[in-house]
Order: structure tokens, then sequence, then C-alpha cells
């Protein structure tokens, strides 16, 4: 199964922004021997292959016969077919968010996985943020979740505000929230492009907790931030900077010559984050763990299923 070294065997489908990526931090870790690539535009292989050391697959048959796991990173219209080619042929996989066009075929892909006993993990990378993963020890009694993801507009991005980038932070609520979402409305704008570029969207999860989330690529700022109104505090995790602040309000009066005045003051709290590192590296790390250890990934099959889900409710759901 692996390399004489013990490292799993790794491939990357995909010479995109995200396969390049990948193939740029598998190269470096101790746990995985980056070992083949494959994109459909044979020169994109070859000098992506060529930069890594690596195998450029003459088609997906020959890359299965040479890993032991894979990352999807192609447009998401082949992410079923492909993920589905490796896992008949016995490979784990690491799908690139999202993880399918549309409900039904990523459920056929989990189930897919399910019964052949592969792993099936979906790359929403934010959850391997230092930030996020800090998050375990510091939810307590969540009442509203904001979320905002602001970019700058690019026009290589083909899938809508909702799918390219609401989606991580969709993700981000219904993990945080841990119930199924019960009510959703959004506003989309499309002034760039064809498809939408900025959207709000407001969900009731089934708990009573509720969340707001904005995203935008039309945006001058690069923006990732998620607040948590929690019954004893105000948490917020900034995802670029990697960290996290803790704000516990107190309040009190006192007397004046005036008469009764009100004060309030507070206390900053800034936790030490247990984690530190790439987001993508963390990601395949654990990717790496789980194909060893034959474990549950932190985002399943399932997961990527329910945020596409909600991602797909968001943009069916505009306020006209």
């Amino acid at each position: 199964m692996s390399t004489d070294s013990g490292r799993l065997r790794l491939g990357v489908i995909g010479s995109g922004i995200m396969g390049t990526n990948h193939a740029r931090v598998a190269s470096a870790m101790s746990e995985l021997d980056l070992v083949a690539v494959y994109d459909a535009d044979r020169n994109r292989s070859e000098n992506l292959a060529t930069g890594f050391g690596a195998t450029a697959a003459a088609d997906i048959a020959e890359l299965a016969g040479m890993v032991d796991a894979a990352v999807v990173a192609t447009p998401t219209e082949f992410h079923a077919p492909i993920a589905h080619q490796l896992i008949e042929a016995g490979v784990d996989v690491l799908v690139e968010k999202p993880i399918a066009p549309d409900v039904e075929t990523a459920q056929r892909l989990v189930d897919a996985a399910e019964a052949a006993g592969r792993v099936l993990m979906v790359g929403h990378v934010e959850r391997f943020n230092p930030a996020v993963l800090e998050l375990g020890s510091l939810l307590d009694d969540v009442i509203h979740i904001d979320a905002r993801r602001i970019s700058s507009y690019s026009p290589r991005i083909r899938d809508d505000v909702v799918i390219d980038l609401m989606i991580h932070d969709l993700d981000l609520v219904t993990m945080i929230a841990g119930g199924a979402a019960a009510e959703v409305m959004s506003v989309v704008r499309a002034p760039r492009s064809a498809s939408a570029d900025i959207a709000s969207a407001l969900v009731a999860f089934e708990n009573g907790i509720t969340a707001s989330l904005t995203a935008s690529r039309v945006g001058q700022n690069k923006i990732r931030q998620i607040d948590l109104t929690q019954a004893e505090n105000y948490v917020t995790l900034d995802l670029l900077r990697q960290d996290v602040t803790v704000q516990r309000v107190q309040q009190s009066e006192f007397s004046s010559d005036h008469g009764r005045r009100y004060r309030q003051m507070g206390v900053v709290e800034v936790p030490f984050l247990e984690h530190r590192g790439e987001p993508l590296a963390l990601e395949l790390r654990h990717f790496a763990e789980c194909v060893t250890n034959r474990a549950t990934p932190r985002v399943t099959g399932q997961d990527g299923l329910r945020a596409l889900d909600l991602a797909l409710r968001v943009a069916a759901a505009p306020i006209r």
C-alpha cells in the first residue's frame, strides 16, 4: 500500500489553484509521498508533475493503480465521477468542496464510499483553521452566529458566490449550531457577472440558534470573520489572522451629582491556540491519519452533503 518509507502514496487530480496547492503542501509532508498527478490537459499535468517530482498519469485508471489515496481538485461537475472511479479502485478520497453539484449526486457518492469501506473526506478547509479548531473549548450556549466572507472579484470563478464562498461558513455554522436548518431566507445580487456576486442569508436552526451570513466577491478588503453571541460572552474568530478573542461584559451603575449613571466594563481574553499551521497542511495530515488508521474524518461526506444542501437552499430562496 505505502512506499518503502511508510508514507502514503498520494495522487492529485486537477492542476488548477487548489490542485497545485495540494501538491505543494503534500510534497513537503513526511506522511505523504506525492507520486502522481492527473489533469485532462496533458501539458498542465506534466508541468505540475515535473515541479514536484511526481509522475503525470495518462488517465484516472492508471493513477488508481499507483496511489493509496487521492485528492480530487477538479471543477465541481467532475468531483463525483472521478471520486466514484477511485473508490471503485480501492482508493481513499479527499474531494474538494463542494462535494458535488447537487444533493442527489452527493448522496450517491456518500453511499458508494460507505458500501466500499473507503474514506471519503470533503475539503472544507476552514474546519482546520487553528481558530476553528479552538472552538471546542469555547462553545457555551450559542445564541446567534454572524459570518462574513468578503473577497475581491475574480473572473476565473465559475460557481456563484454561495457555492464558492458562503458554503465555507454554512458548513461552519451548521457544525457550531449542531442541528438542522429549519428556515432559510436570502438576498442575492449579481452586479459583476451572470451568477450571484453578493449574498446575504438568514438561517434558523431547529434548536433555536440563528445565523446571519454575508458573502461577497466584489469587495475591496479580504475578510473572513465569525462572531458568536453566547449567553455569557461574545467570541470573535478572525480566520485570516487565525486568532480568537472572547469578550465578557460587566455592567454596573454608579452615583454622581446628576443622578444614576450607567457604566459598562468588559474583559477581553485572547486564548492560547493549541493548533498552529497552514489549514491545508493540517487538513492533509488529518486525511493521512484517517486513511492510515481507518478513522472517520473531521469532515465526512455527509458533512459535505449537508453544507451543499444548505448552500443550494440559500441560493434558491432569495427574497424578491
